[in-house]
């Protein structure tokens, strides 16, 4: 069943409907609140409050067809309250806890490689882009997460975020030029931005 068809199903009171359509888009959520904040229990936090949310406001969405711009907006919206309450900083998506609870690089994320010294490069690209990515602005970082490692059309983006599309084609374009004046900053060689 398409997701239009379940959100009709789901306004009528059909409990499978809905278990359906969080089961569709409930991981897709929790990976985008995964990536920003890089830590599971937020992450699940904000997925769980965006699908009661959803739950709560179901009849408020006026076209099934926006759904998923509507649900990513109520994930941000999370996300950015749980930022704020936890004042919890930005960490990369191929980032992960090990079992001490320290981040370290998620090399499965990536194709290993055998050669140590481009293993560690890598590492040294990620550690440095976590931290350029932590000092953007959060309406920059946001429209960044959304396009670059979600895959959103500028559409969904500004349906989200509720912005024009310039805004958010402006936000992308200043986030990435942010990215790469910090990369170049701590003298990274051009070859390894891939923002071009």
């Amino acid at each position: 069943m398409q997701t239009e068809q379940l959100i009709e199903q789901a306004r009528k009171g059909n409990d499978l409907a809905f278990s359906r359509l969080v089961d569709d888009w409930y991981p897709r959520i929790y990976n985008y609140a995964l990536k920003y904040f890089s830590d599971h229990d937020l992450a699940m936090e904000a997925a769980q409050r965006t699908f009661i949310a959803v739950h709560k406001k179901l009849d408020q969405l006026q076209e099934a067809s926006r759904f998923k711009g509507w649900l990513y907006r109520i994930a941000t919206n999370y996300c950015h309250e749980e930022d704020r309450k936890h004042k919890h900083r930005f960490v990369l998506p191929f980032f992960q806890k090990n079992e001490e609870g320290e981040l370290q690089h998620d090399v499965a994320t990536e194709h290993r490689q055998d050669n140590p010294e481009a293993e560690y490069g890598k590492q040294e690209l990620a550690n440095v882009l976590k931290l350029v990515l932590a000092e953007l602005p959060e309406e920059q970082r946001t429209v960044v997460i959304m396009k670059e490692y979600e895959g959103l059309k500028f559409r969904e983006i500004a349906e989200a975020l509720k912005i024009s599309e310039n805004t958010a084609k402006s936000r992308l374009y200043y986030g990435l030029k942010a990215l790469r004046k910090g990369l170049e900053a701590r003298q990274l060689v051009q070859e390894n931005l891939r923002y071009e």
